[in-house]
């Protein structure tokens, strides 16, 4: 990447009904002097069956929002936008830092979704099908973790209204019983994860930058590397203590 200041973004969820990025203009004070922006997934939802025109102006809007004030974004795919880019992971400082969205730590994307019992089955589907070699790369594991993705749909259609959507999310949330306590579990694997997803990668980087669980914080789970967190623009974005 050139010279220049570099601000990453995860989890913008732009355009979400649950989103807290309402306007871009919100962005200001993270955009003071940024040369580079880079958009590590879920920055908006443009899956198949999600409001596909809501979806393609909530892209429009965030890349021109970019281009006016002479910003080059590096969109990075999540497991909300996964055809946003070709690009599923970046590797910056000499490969020092590994900068990746975080659903591929996980065997079901989202481990308290709704959808998670499925979509474990279609990536174990996938795996088995895959070629040793292919199982063996960071790269090619991200991209199918990238398809099933793709054709999973949304379940709180962007562009909904958000009533009618919070009603759905209020009762979604008291089931199953154990939906809680999946989310705190996954806050709590992330870090030996990550530290472990990093040093199976090579070159093996001193500090993975991650987000996807909502969580905000910094931690070193060993192996010599430095596990941030960066939280999201949605409800709720918690911080480790």
């Amino acid at each position: 990447m050139a010279p220049g200041l570099t601000r990453s973004l995860y989890d913008l969820h732009y355009g979400d009904y649950a989103g807290r990025l309402r306007r871009l203009e919100i962005l200001y004070p993270l955009l003071q002097w940024v040369d580079h922006l880079m958009l590590n997934g879920d920055t908006g939802d443009p899956r198949p069956l999600v409001q596909p025109p809501h979806s393609a102006r909530c892209r429009e809007e965030l890349f021109a929002f970019c281009a006016e004030r002479g910003m080059r974004p590096r969109p990075i795919t999540g497991n909300h936008d996964p055809n946003l880019s070709s690009c599923h992971l970046l590797e910056l400082a000499h490969c020092e830092v590994c900068v990746e969205h975080g659903d591929v730590l996980y065997p079901s994307l989202v481990p308290w979704s709704h959808e998670a019992p499925a979509v474990r089955r279609r990536l174990r589907e996938e795996l088995q099908h895959a070629a040793p070699g292919i199982r063996g790369s960071l790269a090619n594991w991200k991209a199918i973790f990238r398809r099933v993705s793709a054709s999973t749909p949304q379940l709180y259609p962007a562009g909904s209204p958000a009533w009618g959507a919070l009603l759905r999310f209020l009762a979604d949330t008291a089931r199953p019983p154990q939906r809680g306590a999946l989310i705190v579990h996954s806050r709590l694997v992330l870090p030996a994860r990550s530290a472990h997803l990093g040093a199976w990668h090579r070159p093996a980087p001193r500090f993975i930058v991650t987000g996807c669980t909502q969580y905000l914080g910094c931690c070193r789970p060993g192996k010599g590397k430095e596990v941030i967190s960066t939280g999201s623009f949605t409800l709720p974005s918690l911080r480790w203590r």
